[in-house]
């Protein structure tokens, strides 16, 4: 089995940072391309953040140039560093990872349990 585990989350004031981590145990021989999604009431769940397991990365329009993705393949770890937060921002946040378990399986999508940011104005 595989384990997503996120953490960071919490209650922040509009223009605030937070740092969202998230990270993969378990049965794993590689992790392709990680990603974050979030999920506000009401709404669908949408991509946030992308990185490859060369570490390029992909931003959501909405977030770009406030929020950071990075990885850390020697950790199985993925975080999100959020700067200048604004009330659209609250949602539940989710980890995401492309795995495989071993050298002759293929990919294998995992998620994790989701951390709540919420941001006050």
């Amino acid at each position: 089995q595989v384990q997503l585990v996120e953490s960071g989350g919490g209650l922040v004031q509009a223009g605030g940072s937070l740092r969202l981590s998230c990270a993969a145990s378990g049965s794993i021989w590689s992790i392709g391309t990680m990603a974050w999604y979030r999920q506000a009431p009401g709404k669908q769940r949408e991509l946030v953040a992308t990185i490859t397991s060369g570490s390029n990365t992909n931003y959501a329009d909405s977030v770009k140039g406030r929020f950071t993705i990075s990885r850390d393949n020697a950790k199985n770890t993925v975080d999100l560093q959020m700067n200048s937060l604004n009330a659209e921002d609250t949602a539940v946040y989710y980890c995401n990872a492309l795995v495989r378990r071993t050298a002759f399986t293929g990919w294998s999508d995992y998620w994790g349990q989701g951390t709540q940011v919420t941001v006050s104005s």
